[in-house]
Formats: C-alpha cells, sequence, structure tokens
C-alpha cells in the first residue's frame, strides 16, 4: 500500500478539487445570477468575485498540491460557512443533502490538512510542510 499512497493523494487531491474548479469556472459563466443568488441568501454580491477566486484558484492550488495544508484548511472553513449560509433549510431535503455534502467536503479537505499533499505535488517537491 506504501507504494500506492502518492497515487492515492494524488487522486483524492483531484477529486476533492474538481466540485470547486467546476463551480467556479460556472459562477463565472453565470455570473449576474449568481450574484443575484447570493444577494437573495444575504450576502453581498460583491465577494462574488472572492468566492471564485477561492473555488477556482483553491481548487487548482489542490490539484497541483502548492500549499495544500492552508488551501484545504480554507476551503474547509468555505465549505462549513457555505452549507450555514446557502442550505440551512433542512425542511427542503435537497438543501439537507447539500448542506451534508459540504460538510463531507470539509472532512475530506481536512483530511488534507492532516497528512499533506504527498509526494507527487508541488509541495512534496518542494519539501513544504504547512
Amino acid at each position: 500500500m506504501q507504494a500506492a499512497t502518492p497515487a492515492l493523494m494524488l487522486a483524492a487531491r483531484v477529486l476533492l478539487a474538481l466540485i470547486f474548479v467546476i463551480a467556479g469556472y460556472g459562477k463565472i459563466g453565470g455570473y449576474e445570477g449568481t450574484q443575484q443568488y447570493m444577494e437573495a441568501m444575504g450576502v453581498p454580491g460583491a465577494l462574488l468575485p472572492l468566492v471564485i477566486l477561492a473555488e477556482l484558484g483553491g481548487g487548482l492550488a489542490l490539484i497541483a498540491g502548492f500549499l495544500t495544508r492552508l488551501t484545504a484548511a480554507a476551503l474547509a472553513l468555505f465549505c462549513i460557512v457555505s452549507a450555514v449560509l446557502f442550505h440551512g433549510n433542512f425542511a427542503d431535503q435537497m438543501q439537507q443533502i447539500l448542506f451534508m455534502k459540504n460538510l463531507a467536503m470539509a472532512g475530506g479537505l481536512l483530511a488534507l490538512v492532516a497528512h499533506g499533499a504527498g509526494r507527487w505535488s508541488v509541495d512534496g517537491q518542494l519539501g513544504l510542510k504547512f
């Protein structure tokens, strides 16, 4: 299993990152609609560029394994805050599922915080531990 660990860590990073990259990219194309949705949920639409940066930039950083622990911690917090702000209506089963999805993603990201990016990463190649 030790021999497979670098490949498994790469797969974990890519699988966790895909949802952020796709969501961030989608928000660029649907900027106005996303901004209106955020405002309808009580979140200032002016924060959308930061959301896109967090999702797209954070997702790409995870894939590369660059500053992985820091990026994963920030994205875990992002997932929890997003769950509370946008998916807190437990009367709606879909929102309840999305809330739990965000918590599960935060859990996977916290595993990256604990274990780092692995050998097949920018962090691994540069010897970065944080």
